[in-house]
């Protein structure tokens, strides 16, 4: 497989290389199980010794075949398939931080993953310490603790839209000799490789983009190879592991150290599995993603200009513009485009906008962010509803935002729709 490709070439050809004679396109291989010969080539298997699968819960060969393709896209050295993007942030922190330990994140996060870092982990015994990513380095620093193990951020905030400062960001974590894991959801990597702008580890809710269609759920966790794990902070990569037998994860696997544990440990032990049929379907989604990325965006650009001069809108966030405050940091880390989501309030409060959605007929009121179809939702009452109202506010949710998913669609269409429910 030529690592060289273009990601365009790469989003249709990587991943999976049929031999003479077989399917051109790759097959959902729908089994739990897979046959082998000898019990000693099952035992190499289960002691790590030999390549190959030995349950769908752990690898599967269509999985396989979209990890690979998702590797390559991101500029990683392996990737590994979940059920979920929230399965994905779970796994991604839990593989190297236990009870007791503790990480610093961007307060500006998807309210899902919000919620599993306040709530959910603290019940593991996981301590959260939420910051501003706007502020300095200097400041950002003194949040980090001696059993601090890792710094987590989006690309682009959800929904406050905010573009992540890689470079401060990784110069937090390297500084302190930690991962910088990075939620690539609303980027792709059509739009930013965040393994090129420092991070370490790069996860995915392939829900959204990814699928691009709102047929399937999915995560995908991608392991740059760069950190280094033998820095005297991860003695889980560099101990043996009771459960293998002795296996020493740094040792044993180089520079796949990490995403191996994250596969052979956590996702065995978790069984947050994506579906080979989820599986195929996604890989089918990514041969489309450049094309659907450029549309995203161009149209998500239109109309948030359109909106910004409209008499009925209050105000819009979108990175593109040159009124938000990170359009220096899109223009440096986005340039082929600032995906499709925007966030806008209209004139009248929260009371107006829920009005404005009702009386859509295109545009769809649904629970869902990132596919082909137009779509906007009220997250103060939905996404971001477990939050306190000042949790609300921290994380950029003001209470008559409306988040817009842009379609592909055409851009008039799109238009004409948002101006019939407004002049309701």
């Amino acid at each position: 497989m030529d690592n060289k490709w273009r990601i365009e070439t790469t989003a249709v050809q990587g991943g999976y290389e049929p031999k003479s004679g077989e399917p051109r396109v790759l097959p959902i291989y729908q089994s739990t199980t897979y046959k082998y010969d000898t019990c000693e080539q099952v035992a190499k298997l289960f002691d790590l010794e030999a390549p190959g699968h030995m349950y769908t819960r752990i690898s599967n060969p269509t999985l396989e075949a979209l990890e690979k393709k998702m590797a390559m896209m991101e500029g990683g050295i392996g990737a590994m398939a979940t059920s979920s993007g929230q399965a994905a942030t779970m796994i991604a922190i839990m593989t190297i931080c236990s009870s007791g330990e503790h990480i610093v994140a961007a307060n500006t996060l998807y309210g899902g993953s919000f919620s599993l870092l306040k709530t959910t982990f603290e019940k593991f015994g996981i301590d959260v310490t939420f910051v501003d990513p706007e502020l300095s380095l200097e400041a950002l620093k003194s949040y980090i603790q001696p059993n601090t193990k890792a710094v987590f951020a989006e690309t682009i905030g959800n929904p406050l839209l905010n573009i992540l400062d890689f470079n401060k960001f990784a110069m937090l974590a390297h500084d302190n000799q930690l991962p910088l894991i990075v939620d690539n959801t609303f980027a792709t990597p059509y739009l930013c490789r965040p393994i090129e702008h420092g991070a370490d580890i790069v996860i995915h809710s392939c829900t959204k983009y990814i699928d691009g269609h709102a047929t399937s759920v999915g995560g995908m966790i991608i392991d740059s190879g760069q950190f280094d794990w033998t820095n005297g902070k991860f003695p889980e990569m560099t101990s043996p592991d009771a459960s293998y037998h002795g296996v020493v994860y740094v040792r044993d696997f180089k520079e796949a150290a990490y995403i191996t544990k994250a596969r052979v440990q956590l996702l065995r032990d978790m069984g947050s599995t994506m579906s080979p049929f989820n599986g195929f379907l996604m890989s089918v989604g990514l041969e489309t993603l450049p094309l659907r990325m450029e549309r995203h965006s161009e149209n998500a650009l239109s109309i948030a200009k359109w909106l910004e001069q409209h008499d009925q809108i209050e105000w819009v966030v979108y990175p593109g513009l040159d009124s938000h405050p990170s359009h220096a940091l899109a223009k440096e880390y986005l340039p082929l485009g600032c995906s499709g989501v925007l966030t806008f309030g209209v004139k009248g409060g929260r009371e107006a906008g829920e009005k404005l959605i009702n009386n859509l007929k295109m545009i769809a009121l649904v629970v869902h962010v990132a596919d082909t179809r137009s779509c906007m939702l009220h997250p103060a009452s939905t996404t971001h509803r477990q939050l306190t109202e000042e949790e609300q506010l921290a994380s950029g949710v003001r209470p008559d935002l409306i988040r817009f998913s842009v379609g592909i669609e055409n851009i008039e269409d799109i238009k004409a729709d948002i101006e019939q429910a407004l002049r309701q």
